[in-house]
């Protein structure tokens, strides 16, 4: 409910801060005193139309903040959230305060975060509803129709069966609608995809191939360059062209030239060559000897290494085209070679889809049959539900209609048929209020066919039916009573009394008989001050809401009869 007013520098009033209480709030005072300039106020904090006639003389801007508090699980919190309003504690109050300066800008703001002024606007109508002469909102608009009739007289899990069934008919069709687009993808390419399809299978790659094939690749390109390094040594070793030289051959020859230099056994002159020369040759052919040995060993073990790394050159050919012929068909379809045995599934699973599709066809199209005839079996339930409710409702809102003054009227709830592609989660129909102020008179929208006190009166009529089925706190009624008195008066009082037990009811009145019934009392009033004239409002305490009711009732002038007269009304005799 709203809370706290606070309204600085709008049109008359330069400083203003009201609390208000639950129940009826009356508010009085001479006509011209500023009521009107208080809910132009308020209505500027609930996101109406800013001017920068709003703004009081001589000021730069005007601002003004209501304060509401209200439940945790409020429709607010949600429209809140939504919109990234951070609530940190759910009872955390909710203040919407709105600044206009003097050039008719305007700045909005929710819990102090600024907002765009169409947001405010759709916070505040979760919060506060306006009946006024000129301007109605909530009962007026028809899109609350059908959720009003509910909350009068229908059962709550007839609606919630109806949006299940009709979530399950929609899902159905949204897959029915699925299954005959691939199906008519798959159709139109099918001669691509199964050519594909076959030239994968062909292939069939299988799972983390491509690397196990890099691997084997590498490892027999190494394998390869090894056998030609040691091929290569061979050669070296045992040249096989005539003009290459045969380091065997060489070592031999060395050792035959220099056994010359040596005498032997039998040689009859020894003396030919001297000892320190034969001891030298001796050294050097032990050494060729050696050599001879060491060499014919490294040719030995290069021979075991090449007959150990033979190299496979076909094994190697057909690696490397297996790998360049993975890789080549996931470029194709623009997909990694780890993702074409998938690829292959996803095609074969295409193809079998068009293979049984028309099966598939047949049993989504009945499961959406089946769905939507248990919709409409379960939303039937609903509108019967409906139409009894609908009758209560009237006649519950005619009997409220007499003691307004409203005798003649009819008021008609409407249930509209909506055409298939309409229907929703709510059913298959919605719900229009009808009146019809006159014998005669063809029933029209609440809005159109009644003046505003009728229409005033009959919002509040509404209201005594549908008191605490709407989620709004708080109503806001303008001169509900103008133009009646006596016995309607009161009956207006009365009832604004009665919605107030359920919802805060604020009521500006010139009906003494209304102000009597308030819970809580404020007066507007206006004052001159050093030739500047401003707006007040102040609470009431008894004596002082006495005073005030008689001077409704008997003018400037208070009689004792007046007095006792707004007694009288106080205590409701």
């Amino acid at each position: 409910m709203l809370t706290h007013l606070s309204i600085r520098d709008v049109v008359l009033i330069e400083k203003l801060d009201l609390s208000f209480i639950a129940g009826l709030t009356v508010l009085t005072g001479e006509t011209g005193a500023g009521k009107s300039i208080l809910l132009d106020s308020l209505g500027l904090a609930l996101g109406e139309r800013a001017s920068a006639s709003l703004v009081r003389a001589g000021a730069e801007q005007a601002s003004v903040s209501a304060s509401f508090d209200i439940v945790a699980d409020h429709p607010v919190h949600t429209l809140l959230a939504e919109q990234g309003i951070a609530i940190e504690e759910p009872r955390e109050p909710i203040l919407l305060r709105r600044i206009v300066t003097v050039d008719g800008r305007s700045r909005a703001y929710i819990n102090d975060q600024p907002v765009g002024v169409t947001l405010l606007r759709r916070a505040a109508s979760l919060l506060v509803e306006i009946q006024g002469q000129h301007e109605q909102m909530g009962l007026a608009d028809q899109g609350t129709h059908l959720d009003l009739l509910d909350a009068f007289g229908v059962a709550p899990a007839l609606r919630t069966n109806t949006a299940r069934a009709y979530r399950a008919w929609i899902e159905a069709t949204a897959e029915l609608a699925a299954a005959r687009a691939e199906m008519e993808s798959a159709a139109r390419e099918e001669d691509w995809l199964r050519q594909a399809a076959e030239d994968l299978s062909t292939l069939a790659p299988l799972e983390d191939e491509e690397t196990q094939l890099a691997g084997l690749r590498q490892s027999l390109q190494q394998g390869e360059r090894r056998a030609e390094a040691i091929a290569a040594a061979l050669s070296d070793l045992s040249p096989r062209e005539r003009r290459g030289v045969n380091p065997a051959s060489a070592l031999r020859n060395a050792s035959r030239a220099l056994q010359r230099l040596l005498p032997a056994p039998t040689d009859l002159n020894p003396g030919a060559i001297g000892a320190e020369e034969q001891a030298a040759a001796q050294e050097a052919l032990n050494a060729l000897e050696r050599a001879e040995e060491a060499l014919a060993e490294a040719e030995s073990l290069l021979s075991r290494l090449a007959s150990d790394a033979q190299a496979d050159p076909r094994l190697l050919e057909q690696t490397e085209e297996r790998l360049f012929a993975l890789r080549a068909e996931a470029r194709k379809h623009g997909v990694s070679v780890p993702e074409l045995p998938g690829l292959l599934s996803a095609f074969n699973e295409r193809l079998s889809a068009l293979d049984s599709g028309n099966a598939r066809i047949e049993v989504l199209e009945a499961a959406v049959a089946e769905t939507r005839a248990k919709f409409e079996e379960t939303a039937q339930k609903l509108t019967a539900a409906r139409e009894k409710a609908a009758r209560r409702l009237e006649t519950a809102v005619m009997a409220e209609l007499r003691p307004l003054r409203l005798e003649r009227a009819r008021f008609i709830v409407e249930l509209l048929p909506l055409p298939p592609e309409a229907w929703n989660l709510r059913g298959k129909e919605q719900a229009s209020f009808l009146i019809a102020a006159n014998p005669g008179q063809p029933p029209g929208p609440l809005a159109k066919v009644a003046s505003g006190g009728e229409l005033s009166r009959l919002m509040l009529a509404l209201k005594v039916v549908l008191a605490g089925r709407s989620a709004i706190p708080t109503l806001v009624f303008d001169e509900v009573d103008s133009g009646v008195g006596g016995a309607t008066a009161s009956a207006i009082g009365e009832r604004l009394y009665m919605v107030g037990r359920d919802v805060q009811v604020l009521v500006v009145t010139h009906s003494p008989q209304v102000a009597a019934r308030g819970d809580a009392h404020l007066r507007i009033s206006k004052k001159v001050t050093r030739d500047r004239t401003e707006t007040h409002a102040a609470p009431l305490d008894s004596e002082a809401r006495l005073e005030e009711i008689a001077r409704m009732l008997s003018g400037d002038t208070i009689t004792p009869a007046a007095r006792a007269a707004a007694d009288s009304l106080l205590k409701g005799e």
